[in-house]
């Protein structure tokens, strides 16, 4: 892998090293001094054994600084695009019923999650630690603001490799056992293996990553080709309504528009996923702003390309009353093969974010339990760069929600926590600009204060949407909330 090669060529910078590792080992002695001082001073050996077992439990427990923009482009662009588009298009145009309308929504929720990654590059940069969102809301506000989003955003994410595997297994027993009805024993079968695969190390897991965002991506491509080269407009004949009414009020169709807009957020949902990694990447601060305005742009793109194409083949009235658009589109230009093809892409996608999630959900454990807020043994690092311990509880929770099938409640839960880490996010930018001024920023916000601002002013509005929307789990999110003070208090007095 790239990065590999250019992890020993380039220099580091030493704030970045400094912060990144937590601890400077450069004032520790070589084992080889050691040596010499056991022989010439027999009185000195116990002092020597126990700096050379702290010296190789440092080493054990380090993350290894290894990766690059390769890494940074595929665990964005792999861990962002799932099935969500080929779910939502038929969604959209039903709600919308104008294709420039369609392919505006899909274009202003990409133009949102970039100023979004506006201003997390400079917190990612200026704080290059793993653990994503904990750290930057730790930073500004204090550990038990960083307790809540950084549990908050690791429950979600487990939900979220919990449910995956399920798809997966209904997908693929689909395309090659029909009559197979194990789909438990298949998802957690997949789920261990993607596992198995991050355990052997970071090198085999970014590899992995980097194999399916990539092939995931030519795939999509390939779609947008063969409907434009295959498809023939408007060529289908099963087009079972032959009008679609638009909305027809101004506040019909701004219903509409701020509805599909909310569909399209999730399935935006992973673009910060290079962040948690931001103690691994060899060159942080210019990197992760590359991979996060880079790697959103792609998937801006890829999903526009697919929706010009779908409406290309496709009908209006047909893709609004279609589940599974693409598989309507490939219907039209492969025939009776296209059920095969589309579940082959679906499969594809939900493995390359299952990858992504398992790789950096662990990164939130390993952080919190490196200031405290769980187990210390979540800090235990393999030869491989990977936290096992962290990797083993995501593993085993998100094995007993496939187990359990217990995921709706937990993923509504979650979202008011998302929107809400947002919101507390972007103020982290506020806090940390007025009371820590010098800390290196090698990545600015582009249009300080203005760019930030807005995209607040939308979270918050966004956040009372979803109040309005779904009373009853915010209710239930404000309890989660009130009852992990005592917990957060808890941990903190066995921490001490």
């Amino acid at each position: 892998m790239r990065a590999a090669a250019l992890a020993t060529s380039r220099k580091q910078s030493p704030v970045h090293e400094s912060i990144a590792l937590g601890v400077c080992y450069g004032n520790n002695p070589p084992l080889s001094d050691f040596n010499y001082w056991a022989v010439s001073d027999a009185g000195n050996a116990k002092a020597m054994n126990d700096a050379a077992s702290e010296t190789h439990s440092a080493q054990r427990n380090k993350l290894l600084r290894i990766l690059g923009l390769g890494f940074g482009l595929a665990v964005v662009v792999g861990g962002t695009i799932g099935v969500s588009i080929f779910r939502l298009p038929g969604p959209t145009a039903a709600l919308l019923g104008n294709p420039w309308l369609i392919l505006a929504v899909w274009t202003f929720g990409g133009i949102f999650i970039l100023l979004n990654a506006n201003y997390t590059a400079e917190l990612a940069t200026m704080i290059p630690k793993a653990g994503g969102p904990y750290v930057y809301a730790r930073h500004a506000y204090g550990d038990f603001a960083g307790f809540v989003v950084g549990w908050s955003d690791w429950l979600g994410n487990v939900a979220a490799v919990g449910f995956l595997p399920i798809a997966f297994a209904e997908y693929a027993i689909a395309l090659f056992a029909p009559s197979f009805g194990g789909v438990t024993v298949v998802a957690v079968a997949f789920l261990l293996l993607l596992t198995f695969l991050n355990w052997i190390g970071l090198r085999s897991g970014s590899r992995t990553q980097e194999l399916t965002s990539f092939l995931k991506a030519i795939g999509l491509l390939s779609l947008v080709v063969a409907c434009f080269a295959l498809g023939g407009r408007h060529s289908s004949t099963n087009v079972g309504t032959t009008t679609l009414v638009a909305p027809g009020s101004s506040l019909a169709l701004f219903v509409a528009i701020v509805l599909s807009f909310q569909l399209k957020l999730g399935a935006y949902g992973g673009w910060n996923s290079v962040i948690y990694f931001a103690e691994e990447d060899e060159n942080p601060g210019r990197n992760i702003p590359r991979s996060l305005h880079a790697g959103v742009l792609v998937v801006i793109a890829i999903y526009v390309l697919v929706n010009v194409a779908l409406l290309y083949v496709l009908p209006l009235p047909q893709m609004a009353a279609s589940k599974l658009a693409a598989a309507d589109a490939m219907q039209v230009v492969f025939g009776a093969r296209s059920g095969q093809i589309v579940t082959a892409l679906v499969l594809l996608s939900i493995i390359a974010v299952v990858n992504a999630a398992l790789m950096f959900t662990p990164r939130t454990l390993y952080a919190l339990g490196r200031d405290g807020l769980f187990s210390t043994r979540a800090v235990l690092v393999n030869q491989g760069g990977t936290p096992v311990v962290a990797l083993a509880v995501t593993a085993l929770v998100a094995t007993i929600l496939i187990s359990l099938g217990t995921f709706e409640k937990l993923m509504a839960i979650y979202a008011f926590f998302a929107v809400a880490n947002n919101i507390v996010l972007i103020g982290a930018l506020f806090v940390l600009r007025k009371r820590s001024p010098d800390l290196p920023r090698p990545f600015r916000t582009w249009a300080y204060p203005f760019a930030p601002l807005g995209v607040l002013l939308i979270s918050i509005a966004l956040f009372l949407g979803f109040i309005v929307s779904d009373t009853k789990d915010s209710v239930y999110a404000l309890v989660m909330l009130a009852a992990s003070y005592p917990i957060y208090r808890l941990i903190k007095k066995k921490s001490v």
